[in-house]
């Protein structure tokens, strides 16, 4: 009996294939999403309004490529104003179906729309009255044919050359998911504002959010002395502080200046200045840049940009010291 030859081995695969089969890959799925536009049309509409009149949430669910898609296309959703979650199918008819309630909306997604796990839920979908959205590749099947809206994610080819791998299917059942969540966005008004309360820890987030008194520092830790103390008394709370300025403050706490390290270079050229004895006011930097406490995080890194500082005091509206912060401060909470 003859042997069959061996196989050569992977790494002798000359680049240019490794090269040309990805391109291959990017045509074909290319292709796939050029195929999609005609397809947005009465379907797609109908799925925006069903989920735009809910009044609960958007359940997305689906089995294996397409259940991982479904997971993403939620968090999309949910991260963009229209709040949703996936349940998984073969959990569903274990008990979990108990998540989906009255005023949710279902969509469910299956390539081939003959999914059994998928199937078996849709009787208890109707049962409550919850309208189904359908995404399947195949018009005709099961799934689309009891769905009260119908998106149509065929593609002509997948990328796969075996055709079994779920490639270009998967990409334009995302794709449509986006386009969901994008239309839905737009159609709620949704701003960035409303992004950023969804994503705080996010860089939008701490733009958009972050205020001046979430990253000051008050009390004790505010630098500062009165109007009468000398240059080295200054110097020492700078040194304590550890912000590189000092507020220079009356009676009442209000700000008549600041005293910086940058006044302190330009005070150490005089060779005939005493120090200890002459008042830190004679040098202070008069009408300081300040801001307030309920201004964003940012506004601060702006100012101190436009005006090369990299400290500011913070006040109230009777401009009285409530706290101070510098570069470091916003480095810190990653706001530059």
């Amino acid at each position: 009996m003859n042997a069959l030859p061996a196989a050569a081995p992977a790494h002798d695969c000359p680049d240019e294939l490794l090269v040309d089969s990805a391109l291959a890959v990017i045509d074909i799925e290319a292709q796939a999403l050029e195929a999609l536009k005609p397809r947005v049309d009465g379907g797609f509409v109908a799925a925006c309004r069903l989920m735009l009149a809910c009044t609960g949430k958007v359940v997305l669910t689906g089995m294996g490529k397409s259940g991982h898609i479904a997971r993403k296309i939620a968090a999309t959703l949910a991260s963009t104003g229209t709040p949703a979650f996936y349940v998984h199918p073969g959990e569903a008819s274990h008990g979990d179906v108990g998540m989906i309630a009255r005023g949710d909306v279902v969509l469910a997604l299956s390539n081939s729309g003959e999914t059994d796990e998928v199937l078996t839920i849709v009787p208890v979908i109707k049962r409550l009255g919850v309208p189904l959205i359908a995404m399947t590749g195949r018009p005709q099947s099961s799934l689309a044919q009891h769905a009260d809206a119908h998106l149509d994610v065929s593609v002509p080819a997948e990328a796969c050359p075996l055709g079994l791998a779920p490639t270009s299917s998967t990409t334009a059942s995302l794709v449509m998911g986006d386009a969901l969540a994008v239309a839905l966005l737009e159609a709620r008004g949704f701003t960035e504002q409303d992004f950023a309360r969804s994503h705080p820890a996010g860089a939008l987030g701490r733009r958009l959010l972050l205020h001046i008194r979430d990253v000051m520092h008050s009390g004790e830790d505010i630098p500062r002395v009165r109007a009468e103390a000398t240059v080295t008394e200054a110097l020492v709370e700078m040194s304590r502080k550890r912000l590189g300025m000092t507020a220079i403050v009356d009676e009442d706490n209000r700000l008549l200046g600041v005293f910086t390290d940058g006044d302190l270079r330009r005070t150490l050229d005089d060779t005939q200045l005493d120090l200890r004895r002459t008042p830190v006011a004679s040098l202070m930097t008069l009408k300081p840049k300040t801001i307030r406490p309920d201004s964003l995080a940012v506004e601060a890194a702006h100012l101190m940009e436009s005006h090369k500082i990299s400290a500011l005091l913070v006040v109230d509206a009777d401009n009285r010291v409530v706290g101070a912060l510098n570069i470091h401060d916003l480095l810190r909470a990653r706001v530059v």
